[in-house]
C-alpha cells in the first residue's frame, strides 16, 4: 500500500511541478517583452528595502489592525510550509512523521506552534470574509469599483475559504493521528500530544481504527493536494504577490517618487536641435515610438508591477481623481495591464513563443483616454502601495503616447504645450514680460 502511495504521490508532485513551471515560463516570457531597465544599482539598499517592505510588511502596518491580521496570514503561510515539507517527504519516502525522531520531545511543540498559526489563519480569514461580504469595506466592493466585478471578487473569496478548509483539514488530520497514536495503531508511532488539535479529538473518539485511518489518509491527501493546487491557482490569481512581492520590492525605484524620467527619444531630439549631438540615423532605423501604446512599450518592471498587484485598492482609495468621481482607478490600471499580459501570454503559447499581432493594445482596448486624462500625477497611488508598485509610470507612459503620437489632448492642454515650447511658461506672454506684474509695487 505504501509503495502505491509513494508512486501516486511522486506522480502528483511531478504533475504539479510541470504545471507550475509552465506557468512560471509564461509569466517570465511576458515580463521579458518589456523594454530593458537597469535596476542593479545599490544592491545593499535594495536588499534592505525588500526585507523591510516585503518580508517585514512595513507599509501594511500603516493601518495597524489590518496590518496585524495580514501578518498572521503571511506568517502562517511561511511557517506552516515547514510542516508541508514533512508531508512531502513522508509521501515520497513512505514514512510517517519523518521529523519526529529528529526533533524528539521538541516535535509536539513545533506542531502545536503550527496549529496555533493555523487557528490564527482561520480567524483572520473569517474576519476578511466578513469585511468583504458583510461590513462591505468600500475599496473591496465590486458595486463601487467596476474592476472588481466577476472573477476578482470571486477570487478573493475562493482564496479565503480555501485557506480555512485547508487549515481545518490540517487540525482534524492531527487529531485523528493523535488518537491512532494513543491506540498504538500500526504506522502511527507515538510522538507526543498536540495542543490545539486535542480539542478536535472528541469528534472522532468513537470511531474505529479503520475509520480513523481512512479519514486521516483522506485529510493527509486533501491537505497536500490542496497545497499543490493552491500553488498552481495562485499563479493565476492576485495572490501571485505572495511570491513576486520580494523581487518587485527589490527592483523598486529608489529615486524620489515625484521624479519623472525624461524620455530618451525626446532628449535626443532636443540635443540635436541644440547642436549638442549630430543626427546620424542608422540605415533602416525605425522611428522611435513616443510613450507606450501596448505592454511591449512599457518596461519589464512595469509588467512585473502588474503581476505583483495585490488588488488591495489602497491606491484607488487615496486617488483624488477617483474620490471626485473621475473614471480613473489606479488599481484598474494595474489589473488591465495584467489582463493584457495574460492575453499576450496566451498568444505566445498558441504561436510557439512568437507574438502574432492580434490587433489589440493596452491603450484603447483596456485603458481609455478619459482615465489617463483624469490623473493629476500626485503620486498618492505610489505612496500608498504596500509593495512599491507605481501605477503612475504606466499612466504617464500611455499618456505620452496619447498626446505625442495621437495629438489627442484637450485644446487647453495644447495651448499650454505651445506656450511652454515658445515662451518657456504656461502663459501666453514673452519671457521678457514675466515680471511686469511687479511694476508699480511699492517697496
Amino acid at each position: 500500500m505504501y509503495i502505491l502511495q509513494q508512486i501516486s504521490f511522486a506522480l502528483l508532485l511531478a504533475t504539479a511541478g510541470y504545471l507550475i513551471s509552465q506557468r512560471i515560463t509564461t509569466i517570465k516570457q511576458t515580463i521579458q517583452l518589456g523594454k530593458p531597465l537597469d535596476r542593479t544599482d545599490e544592491p545593499s539598499i535594495r536588499l534592505q528595502t525588500m526585507l523591510r517592505i516585503a518580508f517585514g510588511q512595513k507599509k501594511m502596518f500603516d493601518r495597524p489592525i489590518v496590518g496585524l491580521l495580514h501578518f498572521v496570514v503571511y506568517a502562517g503561510f511561511l511557517l506552516i510550509n515547514i510542516e508541508v515539507l514533512e508531508i512531502i517527504l513522508d509521501g515520497l519516502l513512505g514514512t510517517h512523521r519523518l521529523f519526529a525522531p529528529l526533533l524528539g520531545e521538541s516535535y509536539p511543540i513545533f506542531i502545536s506552534f503550527f496549529e496555533a498559526l493555523a487557528l490564527g489563519v482561520i480567524f483572520v480569514c473569517i474576519v476578511f470574509l466578513i469585511r468583504r461580504n458583510i461590513t462591505h469595506v468600500n475599496r473591496l466592493q465590486a458595486d463601487s469599483h467596476r474592476e472588481l466585478k466577476g472573477f476578482p471578487s470571486l477570487d478573493a473569496n475562493i482564496i479565503l475559504v480555501s485557506e480555512i478548509v485547508l487549515m481545518l483539514a490540517l487540525l482534524s488530520m492531527n487529531a485523528t493521528d493523535s488518537i491512532l497514536q494513543e491506540r498504538g495503531s500500526e504506522h502511527y508511532h507515538f510522538v507526543g500530544t498536540f495542543t490545539f488539535s486535542e480539542y478536535f479529538k472528541p469528534l472522532f473518539s468513537t470511531w474505529t481504527n479503520t475509520s480513523l485511518v481512512i479519514y486521516e489518509r483522506i485529510t493527509w491527501w486533501f491537505h497536500i493536494v490542496g497545497i499543490l493546487g493552491f500553488a498552481i491557482y495562485v499563479s493565476y490569481s492576485k495572490h501571485l504577490h505572495i511570491f513576486l512581492a520580494f523581487p518587485n520590492t527589490y527592483f523598486a525605484n529608489l529615486n524620489p517618487v515625484g521624479e519623472m524620467p525624461n524620455m530618451p527619444e525626446v532628449t535626443k531630439e532636443v540635443n540635436i536641435m541644440l547642436g549638442l549631438v549630430e543626427a546620424s540615423p542608422a540605415e533602416g532605423e525605425e522611428i522611435p515610438r513616443f510613450g507606450a501604446k501596448d505592454i511591449m512599450d512599457l518596461t519589464w518592471k512595469n509588467l512585473m508591477d502588474a503581476y505583483s498587484c495585490t488588488e488591495c485598492g489602497r491606491c484607488t482609495s487615496q486617488c483624488p481623481a477617483n474620490l471626485t468621481g473621475k473614471a480613473l482607478s489606479p488599481r484598474k490600471i494595474m489589473m488591465d495591464t495584467r489582463d493584457r499580459l495574460e492575453e499576450v501570454g496566451a498568444n505566445l503559447r498558441a504561436n510557439k513563443g512568437v507574438f502574432v499581432d492580434d490587433g489589440k493594445s493596452l491603450y484603447g482596448d483596456y485603458i481609455s483616454a478619459e482615465e489617463l486624462r483624469a490623473c493629476t500625477t500626485c503620486n498618492a497611488c505610489v505612496q500608498e502601495c504596500p509593495i512599491l508598485i507605481s501605477p503612475l509610470d504606466i499612466i504617464v507612459s500611455l499618456r505620452r503616447y496619447q498626446i505625442m503620437e495621437e495629438s489627442n489632448a484637450p485644446s487647453s492642454w495644447n495651448a499650454m504645450f505651445s506656450n511652454i515650447e515658445n515662451n518657456q511658461a504656461p502663459w501666453k506672454f514673452a519671457s521678457s514680460d514675466r515680471f511686469n506684474w511687479a511694476d508699480g509695487i511699492q517697496e
